[in-house]
């Protein structure tokens, strides 16, 4: 059976290859998803039980907050356990270790069986890294409208307590992973290409003697 599907699938590569593509780099970015949903609960309940939540973690202020009276951070997790504060930098180690682990695997599950790169690893990865922080920094600007109401909403307006923490972390980390999914696919257009062979021994050559 896993041979039929596999057969089907080279002749619907081969027939249309830019929706392979797509489908490949849609189900392997969910399944990343689903690893971050599941480490993401495990980080936080480790890091909450420190004084990391009651540690400030509030920089790069970029304006002021909708309601007019406090600033508004880039990277805005306030000292205290959600949803009466932010989270503090357990909360942020908690959500960066997450996305972390799950970009690492990323790279190398998108680059080796999504485009089939066979072009510079170095050199991916380096813009990889760059593409990473630029996401980070948008998607954390982001999440300083849509997290805390959130919490709010499933911890307290609705009851669930702790549990309403967890649905939250799901809720916040699949957003998270939904504005990654649309910048990075075009990214990897670029940083995955793959080149004739007559070129990639060329490059070879280049890293060999680099």
């Amino acid at each position: 059976m896993f041979k039929a599907i596999k057969t089907k699938w080279t002749q619907f590569e081969e027939k249309r290859p830019g929706t392979a593509q797509f489908l490949m780099f849609f189900l392997l970015s969910n399944g990343v998803t689903v690893l971050q949903l599941a480490l993401m609960p495990i980080f936080r309940n480790i890091f909450n039980n420190t004084n990391l939540v009651n540690i400030d973690f509030q920089v790069f202020p970029v304006g002021t907050a909708a309601d007019g009276t406090s600033s508004y951070f880039m990277f805005d997790y306030a000292a205290g356990p959600l949803p009466g504060g932010g989270g503090g930098l357990a909360y942020f180690l908690a959500v960066q270790i997450t996305i972390a682990i799950a970009q690492v695997i990323n790279f190398f599950a998108q680059r080796n069986v999504t485009f089939k790169s066979n072009t510079s690893m170095r050199v991916a990865a380096m813009w990889y890294f760059v593409a990473y922080v630029g996401i980070t920094f948008a998607a954390a600007a982001a999440q300083g409208f849509y997290k805390a109401p959130i919490y709010s909403l499933l911890m307290d307006t609705w009851g669930l307590g702790s549990t309403g923490g967890t649905i939250a972390d799901v809720v916040t980390m699949i957003i998270n992973s939904a504005i990654s999914f649309w910048i990075f696919f075009p990214i990897f257009k670029v940083i995955f290409k793959r080149v004739p062979e007559e070129d990639q021994d060329k490059i070879d050559a280049a890293e060999a003697t680099a």
